[in-house]
């Protein structure tokens, strides 16, 4: 389970969904080419109005360039990136899976790990022999009580059946790592695709019970059996949806931290078990825990006791055969995928095998693999160079807090010391994981990934009572992405997102700043958000706002809200504005941070900002279109309209666009005439 609280800058839905093909065991790895510059000037549309539609401007031709792989749901910079990184680490674990490296080094771990999900041939005639164990210990339960010890087993191996177990930083003592126990057990991605009413709705509903009754065949159901017990499952699902919270709920990390005693935990849900639950599902000796959401548990318990076992025993066998169907015949995973991916996402084709196998190690051992990749791709002073412009930042929000006119003198000191307390980190940990209780076995596909899964599971859990080491980093160096962490109060930049386009060492200063810079000043910004501002420099859910204050912010985040409700994201559906606040609140002040650190930079160094250099464009202009660049993409609909519901970061034309009718600085730099679509009269600031 990873952290309740925490802010990316970018959520690629796709990578839970993304399964199968076959390749040669040892297909060649091509050599990674870049694609796409830090300033991007064939990706625009100049014949579009900048002050008419941003995006359009400076993103118009983009998907003309760039459509969408056939194995993939969008296409945008991440997934370029992504694409470049996958390159990379193929040529390492190509080069690693026959180097014949010694047994349990770190080399044959990840060589082996790839190889054996490489191995598409050993696989498919193995048939269902690897994971006939697992299957035998669901169908040997004979009562409720025998399903507590089965569900704690599928936790240790990463099937979230019914829930999630993990470890956490404690909400109000960032000091101490505390077991949490929070809802789950959904096949579909939230719970209003079960309650939701709508044609669109119905049919997915109708696939997916389509989907689980292919799953229960392929074990050897008749089609009729089949039919009937998917849906019972999906009943089940069902039920468990209407006691499950809300996306825009789960914002509020009040609403997800409640503290009980281990006993009267138990005592209110005599049918989890949950004393012999943790003990069986590995957590150190505890006297109390987070229960994320109550009332979820409270259904849960009864919802275990009215539900006929046999189809509590379908229902772990379909998850647990879906979580690892890339490790089993050909037909389980394309049965995964049809759902997931071609049916949810719009995805034509399934991804290539050796892509998804690289995740997979990646995933599997992913300090190990990160390790070569920051050898290879991060070297230099890029780390040193990246440290420099994310204090650039900082310094920015320093002087933003000071000319505040809406917040008083003693939440601005206390806002400059969370702002002090951050810590930033770069590129990859200072100290490597050590993988070597992890055994990685040749040929052992299902039997890699099961072990890896509780390997993992065990070094979360394990936590469970110790001091929090601030160290840590929850994604691997390779990750394109971007994080703040509530607790942590860190803001955490891996290797695998400091690249082209969004840091180009070729660019300019100005649209590194609208392409990096506003990133971190998007992670930066977190800490400030609707729900980070909640946590004080400590990272403790504390409240250090006065009561003015607090409302004062309340109306400037009410007017986000009310401007992205109004944003049409694809046909009928508009943005959430609650769902998405944090993120848009982050954008908007992350942009308005790398301007101000723009303008800084360019007063110390004696740099125009008016004058058009040799492309045309001002190094104001230049900062705007790189922070639209950053969004240029192209995405199927099924996919947009999927993200809406689940995403919290709006859709990316409305990223690009959605900020800069915010800020004046934007129209004098396109010269904007008030009234028009990007230059409106109302405008929202929070940051």
């Amino acid at each position: 389970m990873s952290s309740l609280i925490s802010h990316t800058v970018y959520c690629w839905l796709a990578g839970a969904t993304l399964l199968v093909s076959t390749l040669a065991l040892h297909a060649q790895a091509p050599a990674p080419v870049r694609t796409l510059p830090g300033f991007d000037k064939s990706a625009m549309d100049t014949t579009a109005d900048p002050c008419v539609d941003f995006y359009q401007y400076a993103c118009g031709s983009y998907s003309k360039l760039h459509p969408i792989p056939a194995d993939l749901p969008s296409y945008d910079q991440f997934s370029n990136l992504y694409e470049f990184n996958l390159q990379a680490l193929h040529g390492i674990l190509d080069k690693a899976s026959t180097a014949h490296a010694a047994a349990s080094s770190d080399e044959q771990k990840i060589g082996d790990y790839y190889a054996s999900c490489m191995d598409t041939a050993a696989i498919d005639k193995a048939g269902l022999a690897p994971i006939q164990p697992e299957l035998d210990r669901i169908a040997a339960i004979q009562s409720r009580d025998a399903l507590t010890p089965e569900i704690a087993h599928l936790q240790r191996i990463n099937v979230d059946a019914f829930f999630g177990l993990g470890a956490d930083q404690d909400f109000k003592n960032a000091t101490r790592e505390i077991a949490v126990m929070d809802q789950g057990g959904l096949g579909l991605p939230e719970k209003d695709y079960y309650l939701r009413s709508g044609a669109k709705d119905d049919e997915v509903r109708t696939q997916y019970v389509q989907h689980i009754a292919n799953m229960l065949k392929l074990l050897g159901e008749s089609p009729d059996a089949a039919g009937k017990n998917a849906a019972a499952i999906m009943a089940f699902e069902t039920a468990l949806s209407k006691v499950s919270l809300g996306n825009v709920e789960r914002r509020d990390p009040d609403k997800i931290y409640h503290m009980q005693p281990v006993a009267k935990f138990a005592s209110d849900t005599p049918n989890l078990h949950v004393a012999e639950f943790l003990k069986d599902a590995g957590t150190p000796p505890v006297t109390e825990l987070n229960v994320a959401t109550p009332e979820f548990f409270t259904g849960l318990n009864q919802l275990i006791a009215s539900t006929s076992l046999d189809t509590l025993k379908d229902y772990m066998r379909v998850f647990l055969v879906d979580s690892v169907s890339s490790r089993l015949p050909k037909a389980f995973d394309e049965e995964h995928f049809d759902f997931y991916g071609r049916k949810l996402e719009g995805i034509p084709e399934q991804q290539a095998r050796w892509k998804r196998c690289v995740d997979a190690t990646d995933s599997a051992l992913g300090e190990v693999l990160g390790k070569v990749y920051v050898a290879q791709y991060f070297g230099g002073d890029s780390k040193a160079r990246t440290a420099l412009e994310v204090k650039q930042i900082e310094a920015a929000m320093g002087r933003d807090l000071d000319q505040l006119d809406w917040m008083s003198p003693a939440t601005k000191a206390r806002a400059h010391e969370k702002l002090a307390a951050i810590v930033d980190k770069i590129g990859y940990p200072n100290k490597w994981r050590d993988y070597s209780a992890l055994s990685i076995t040749p040929g052992e596909g299902l039997g890699n990934t099961l072990r890896a899964r509780e390997f993992e599971s065990d070094y979360q859990l394990h936590k469970i009572g110790r001091p929090v080491d601030k160290g840590e980093w929850d994604m691997t160096p390779p990750t394109v992405n971007a994080d703040y962490l509530a607790s942590m109060n860190t803001i955490n930049f891996p290797a695998g997102i400091l690249q082209p386009a969004f840091y180009d060492r070729t660019a300019s200063d100005a649209t590194n700043y609208g392409h990096i810079g506003a990133i971190v000043g998007h992670e930066l910004t977190h800490g400030f958000d609707d729900e980070g501002r909640k946590f004080d420099a400590q990272g403790n859910l504390k409240e250090w706002w006065t009561v003015d204050d607090a409302k004062r912010f309340e109306q400037r985040t009410d007017c986000v809200v009310n401007e992205y409700n109004g944003f049409v994201a694809v046909d009928d559906l508009h943005v959430n504005g609650k769902l998405t606040l944090g993120e848009n609140t982050a954008d908007n002040g992350g942009l308005r941070l790398a301007w101000m650190a723009l303008l800084a930079d360019a007063a110390g160094n004696h740099t125009p900002l008016d004058e058009k250099r040799a492309n045309d464009y001002t190094a104001k202009q230049e900062l705007f279109i790189g922070w639209a660049q950053n969004w240029c993409s192209t995405e199927r609909p099924e996919m947009l309209r999927m993200a809406v519901r689940v995403d919290p970061h709006s859709p990316d034309h409305i990223r690009a666009n959605g900020v800069v009718v915010n800020m004046p600085e934007f129209r004098q730099a396109f010269g904007c005439k008030a009234g028009q679509p990007m230059a409106p009269a109302n405008m929202c600031r929070v940051w």
